[in-house]
């Protein structure tokens, strides 16, 4: 018998299973109070998916509402869309806005490494779509236990499969990202997945149910019993290692399908048939009713008995918990049925009427002519719990900070530092991630400028203008481990100069926060703490956050992951053939290292590989004037053509930029270590806010005046050069060759067992 609002006021004290549904008793009690009665068993199911951490942010928002309080204004002008929105939204100039947004699909990826990875890619293209933009890139950010783990020869061919799987089919260019790998992710991988889109200013939407007597419509997918509770649940949840015997099921994505739904879904913006839209994404069928009526100025009555279901024996509790990919919902006036209807049959999309838009502000929902929701929407999308959790510094930190990396023994003569430069190359956080890359196609529809191995994409948003956007995601979590405070500045600093870098200004950020559990004092510390950083840093930088994820209960056998803060940065271009790429291009040109190094090997890439996985001191100290000053520099510079190649430097410091920008093109080196320090520091330090730059040897001189005028120290150390090596002089010289071999060979050869 299917439980009605009124068998649930008739009894009261009936048995439900809110526990199992991931709800704590305060809350059910809570759910209660809000309605005056116990829920129905629909009503439950709505209230313990959209009060998940996934769905509801219990646990943060109340920190987040930092990011809030920042300016909303990029250097290009105002947000036009920003938090609480499905996605940022940033004017680009020229009549374009640009929307972007990160997400994580963590545990459904470790359930089922190429669905949940598939279906995290589509998931952020509908957050994309929504807004009215057509999606024209993706990127993803991925990390993994050790190389050599069991579990990672699962997972990782799984989920790379997964995103290049999904994002190929639907011709959307995968233009950058990071491969990870540590410990700490075993039995817990990220997959964090990022999409930008564009669209002129006026196609912009927000997704608010208005009108009385507007017209309820879903359209896409038929709704499955795959992904039930899904990413909401099992996003709010720890694993154990050797996993729990019941999970959620993952939602199983069709790209061909997505692909039509993107096409149809722009005609319909065009056609100006669309009042509202929202995409299903974790919670369902609950999350796109309650969030468009709790968003608009009225409320909704549905049918849920209309919902095209692919398995006609799930209950109403399954169609509204169904987590089922490639489905939409929009809100149409009446008088725009008729052709709405006309443009989803022309791309074989199927669409329904379900309900409408009501007067009152209830949602009310009827199955089979019994009503069995009746909410205030705002209840279920808004008022979840607000939980302000402990915190605790972790009593460990100050042992781990005083254990300082900088203390650790130091390679002297040529031999030692050359090995050590190859261990370094052939660690896998550091070594060729072409494997990977290449089951990406990174230049379908033509406009991909950059792609990997740059430290930017790119991508030209105007074919006549060249007009273009370049973006780069960026974490480090071993940073984060030793301060989160600084982890997640350096995570910006780098992303905002490798955009910079590419010589696109930086403009706006979006973010995906992965953390332990918010139930661990010490995870809540970290998590607090990264978004003081990032507050902080923004202020400084002069960049808003737009938006992003919370990504909690990443743990396994109570072992939590390293804290790990990804910034996604978005810049703007004038003009993408001004771009700068990171290798070496021209023999004879001049080889300059721009900003200070420092002694800092906290954190570092030489710290992590020569000392059997040691991690302790400080990270590196954020400089955001070095920043500002270097980003403006290479902006002119890239604009005048003066450079003929620009290469961050951070994970691996001088030394892997170094090789880097020789092996891209083939060209070798001939550098002289400019500094005071020691030729190990020189080498592998990670002082952020510099830059490796290569320009014809005529023009340094007023490179040297330009760098003086804009406040940014330099150092000419070498030439490039034909000879297939490259030589620190006075210490040794490695063939590229040799350097290329140590490089290549890691994750192949890891991944041909598999």
């Amino acid at each position: 018998m299917v439980d009605t609002v009124e068998n649930a006021r008739t009894t009261p004290d009936a048995a439900q299973p809110w526990s199992d549904l991931g709800l704590k008793a305060d809350e059910y009690a809570q759910i209660r109070t809000l309605l005056g009665r116990r829920p129905t068993g629909a009503e439950l199911a709505m209230y313990s998916v959209m009060w998940s951490e996934h769905c509801s942010y219990k646990s943060s928002k109340l920190h987040l509402k930092r990011f809030s309080a920042l300016p909303q204004v990029t250097p290009r002008g105002p947000l036009l869309a920003g938090i609480g929105d499905n996605a940022g939204a940033v004017d680009i100039g020229q009549g374009y806005a640009v929307t972007f947004k990160a997400e994580s699909h963590n545990h459904p990826s470790y359930v089922e490494p190429y669905q949940g990875a598939a279906t995290g890619v589509g998931g952020i293209v509908r957050d994309i779509m929504a807004m009215g933009a057509r999606p024209i890139a993706c990127m993803d950010s991925l990390r993994f236990g050790p190389l050599d783990a069991p579990d990672t020869q699962r997972v990782l061919p799984g989920i790379v499969a997964g995103v290049g799987g999904y994002g190929n089919c639907l011709g959307l260019p995968n233009i950058g990202g990071e491969l990870g790998f540590d410990a700490s992710y075993y039995g817990n991988p990220l997959v964090n997945a990022l999409c930008v889109g564009v669209m002129r200013h006026e196609d912009l939407h927000f997704a608010k149910a208005t009108g009385e007597g507007n017209q309820v419509i879903l359209f896409g997918a038929a709704t499955g019993a795959d992904g039930i509770g899904g990413a909401s649940v099992l996003a709010s949840e720890t694993f154990e290692a050797d996993g729990p015997g019941k999970r959620p099921s993952v939602q199983v994505g069709d790209p061909f399908m997505e692909k039509l739904l993107i096409e149809c879904t722009l005609e319909l913006f065009h056609a100006g048939v669309v009042t509202a839209l929202q995409d299903f994404g974790a919670a369902g069928i609950s999350c796109a009713t309650s969030e468009l009526a709790s968003a608009g100025d009225g409320g909704m009555h549905c049918e849920l008995d209309l919902v095209p279901l692919r398995d006609p024996t799930m209950t109403p509790e399954e169609i509204l918990m169904s987590e089922s990919q490639e489905r939409m919902m929009a809100v149409v006036e009446p008088g725009d049925v008729e052709r709405f209807m006309d443009i989803c049959k022309k791309w074989e999309v199927q669409a329904t009427i379900i309900g409408e838009v009501t007067e009152d502000d209830r949602l009310v929902i009827d199955w089979h002519g019994e009503t069995i929701v009746d909410v205030d929407p705002k209840t279920v999308a808004h008022d979840s719990p607000t939980y302000d959790r402990p915190q605790r510094r972790p009593e460990w930190l100050d042992r781990v900070n005083a254990d300082h990396a900088n203390n650790l023994p130091r390679a002297e003569d040529g031999q030692e530092l050359a090995d050590a430069l190859l261990k370094v190359l052939g660690s896998p956080n550091i070594a060729d991630k072409s494997w990977v890359t290449d089951q990406y196609d990174r230049f379908v529809r033509g406009n991909s400028v950059l792609a990997q191995p740059e430290d930017a994409g790119m991508i030209r948003i105007d074919e006549q203008t060249n007009l273009g956007v370049a973006l780069a995601t960026d974490a480090n979590g071993r940073y984060a481990y030793l301060n989160p405070y600084l982890g997640a500045q350096l995570a910006l600093c780098e992303s905002y100069r490798n955009v910079a870098a590419s010589g696109a200004e930086p403009v706006a950020i979006t973010d995906c926060l992965n953390f332990g559990s918010p139930e661990d004092p010490e995870v809540m510390w970290q998590f607090v703490e990264a978004i003081k950083g990032l507050v902080d840093g923004c202020t400084a930088l002069g960049v808003p956050v737009t938006g992003g994820n919370v990504s909690f209960y990443n743990q396994t056998d109570g072992a939590n992951i390293m804290p790990t803060p990804l910034v996604g940065m978005l810049g703007v271009i004038d003009d993408v053939r001004q771009r700068l790429a990171q290798g070496f291009s021209q023999p004879g040109d001049a080889i300059v290292l721009l900003g200070i190094t420092k002694q800092e090997l906290g954190g570092s890439a030489w710290e992590d590989v020569l000392f059997d996985h040691h991690l302790g001191g400080l990270p590196p100290f954020p400089d955001f004037d070095a920043e500002r000053k270097l980003a403006g520099l290479l902006r002119g510079a890239a604009a005048g053509g003066v450079l003929s190649s620009a290469h961050d430097l951070s994970e691996g410091g001088l030394a892997v930029a170094l090789v880097e920008s020789c092996l891209r093109n083939g060209l070798g080196a001939t550098v002289r270590l400019p500094g005071e320090l020691d030729a190990c520091a020189q080498l592998f330090s990670e002082t952020p806010a510099r830059v490796l730059v290569s320009l014809p040897a005529r023009g340094f001189e007023d490179f040297a005046s330009d760098c003086a005028a804009a406040g940014v120290p330099l150092a000419r150390i070498g030439e490039v050069s034909e000879a297939s090596a490259v030589e620190v002089q006075g210490l040794f010289s490695v063939t590229l060759d040799e350097l290329r071999e140590a490089w290549s060979r890691p994750i192949p050869a890891a991944m041909q067992a598999v």
